[in-house]
């Protein structure tokens, strides 16, 4: 005799009635095989006596189970399993634990799949209360206009005519955000570009992404800096491509590298982030920027220019991308709103001959329909209005004020333990070691002091990515009281690590 009083736990203080909650337990003790098909409920009478609830719950849970399939009801006999119900193993009677263990998803696959040790296996985790973040060099939400954009969402959705938007759209991204985007690149870039060149995407990741589906196979060669944006490097290695390194100094990329490379082999892209090269922040010199181009036409390569952070250049006026000079067709420009605004507003932008947007847009497609259409309109509103200018240049004030405070500290008071150059731009200082330290270990000395150090200095257990000899350390995340604390414990982190090496 099955213990049903003991395996059939009903909360009478829950919002999920009884008779749906009787439904949903017998359903598991049906697929655990403890009811296997043809075999009979028990009668509703004592069903509702053995539970001490109304008659009429059982017959509605049981109403409930023929309705779904579960059960057949036989007139003058009774209830019953359907017999049709495939056969299963029983499993034991769980007893009190059963609402919490029965309905558990596994954590354990019952099946095989591909893992991919190249991918990242950590995710973005909000800090700890206390605890102060050097991240990779991030936007401040605290600042984002919030508030301006949900006032221009909600004149977005408010009016009738905008409902269309709440269908399914085009997959290159709303067309007036794409035409707001074209005359704003065009301004401050020196584009030449049009909508029919723009693809919208959901953060420039996924502009790399397409970008390396697209142009590379299995084997084929992308070039990258022997110092890279880590992200860039997983997802042309997961695209099947074979990583070709060069040389970075205080110009950007080597240059030369990339012909004498062309020379030997056909090579499919070249990745480069010419504003403020990812980790180390040196911009890619003008004559080294034109090479490149030279490069490109002369043996048909693309040049994936992720500018990531143009908008936050503070020394002088910022040089214009590559892509402003491009008469051949052979870049593929990519960059996002998340920078200007906040990481969770997930808009970005691919801009290449039309040909490859096309084709971009199809792959797209197939993992990802379209975007947000009502914030694409929302965006495309605030850049008419002239909000996300403002902010830009608001935040651009701040960040450069942060910058400042940031470098003098750290020069000032850990100049013995770390050497950097003052970033012309960008959201973060990279930073290297003077002296025989570890950054493992002063990354976890800096945690027991309420400092996590989570910039781009790398794992030792990487399979694909070696550590790099210095780390980013962000600043713009960060108030000017939040940077004086960071340093001081900073400071703090490496006296205690000198004292334990005495």
């Amino acid at each position: 005799m099955i213990p049903y009083k003991t395996i059939i736990r009903l909360d009478k203080k829950s919002c999920t009635p009884l008779y749906i909650q009787l439904c949903n337990q017998l359903i598991q003790l049906i697929k655990c095989g403890v009811l296997p098909p043809s075999s009979r409920l028990p009668g509703t009478r004592w069903m509702s006596d053995t539970l001490g609830i109304h008659r009429k719950t059982v017959i509605a849970a049981y109403d409930e189970l023929v309705t779904q399939g579960w059960t057949e009801a036989s007139p003058a006999r009774g209830t019953f399993v359907n017999s049709l119900l495939p056969i299963v193993e029983k499993r034991p009677i769980p007893g009190e634990k059963w609402g919490e263990d029965t309905l558990k998803i596994q954590q354990t696959s019952g099946f095989s799949f591909v893992h991919r040790k190249h991918l990242d296996s950590t995710d973005a985790r909000f800090p700890e209360e206390g605890l102060i973040v050097f991240d990779d060099g991030v936007p401040d939400n605290r600042i984002a206009p919030i508030e301006e954009i949900a006032r221009a969402y909600r004149n977005v959705a408010r009016k009738s005519y905008n409902r269309k938007h709440l269908s399914y759209g085009s997959v290159y991204g709303n067309r007036e955000l794409r035409e707001a985007l074209a005359a704003y690149l065009n301004d401050t870039r020196g584009l030449h570009t049009t909508p029919e060149n723009i693809l919208i995407t959901r953060g420039s990741q996924m502009g790399i992404y397409l970008s390396a589906r697209l142009l590379l196979g299995e084997g084929g060669i992308m070039v990258v800096g022997e110092t890279n944006y880590r992200s860039a490097n997983k997802v042309f290695t997961e695209a099947g491509g074979k990583l070709e390194r060069i040389r970075v100094d205080e110009c950007g990329i080597v240059t030369d590298d990339v012909e004498k490379i062309c020379r030997s082999r056909k090579i499919s892209g070249v990745y480069v982030t010419s504003h403020h090269h990812h980790p180390t922040t040196v911009t890619l010199s003008a004559n080294r920027r034109m090479h490149l181009l030279e490069l490109s036409k002369k043996y048909g390569f693309a040049i994936v220019e992720d500018d990531y952070d143009y908008d936050f250049h503070y020394s002088n006026a910022p040089i214009l991308p590559l892509a402003s000079s491009d008469t051949g067709g052979n870049v593929i420009y990519i960059g996002a709103l998340c920078k200007i605004v906040a990481p969770a507003i997930r808009v970005g932008y691919m801009v290449a001959p039309q040909d490859f947007t096309d084709e971009a847009s199809r792959l797209r497609r197939v993992i990802d329909r379209q975007g947000d259409p009502l914030l694409e309109l929302t965006l495309a509103h605030m850049f008419r209005d002239g909000e996300i200018q403002r902010h830009s240049k608001k935040a651009l004030k701040m960040y450069h004020e942060r910058r400042n405070l940031f470098c003098s500290l750290l020069r000032k008071k850990l100049h013995c333990y770390f050497d950097f150059q003052t970033p012309e731009g960008g959201m973060a200082v990279w930073v290297r070691l003077r002296g025989n330290y570890s950054w493992d270990e002063i990354k976890e000395e800096a945690l027991k002091n309420g400092l996590r150090i989570g910039g781009s200095c790398g794992d030792e257990n990487d399979p694909v990515e070696p550590p790099y000899p210095g780390t980013r350390m962000g600043f713009a995340s960060l108030n000017t009281d939040e940077i004086r604390e960071a340093i001081g414990r900073l400071e703090k982190t490496m006296k205690s690590i000198g004292e334990k090496a005495l």
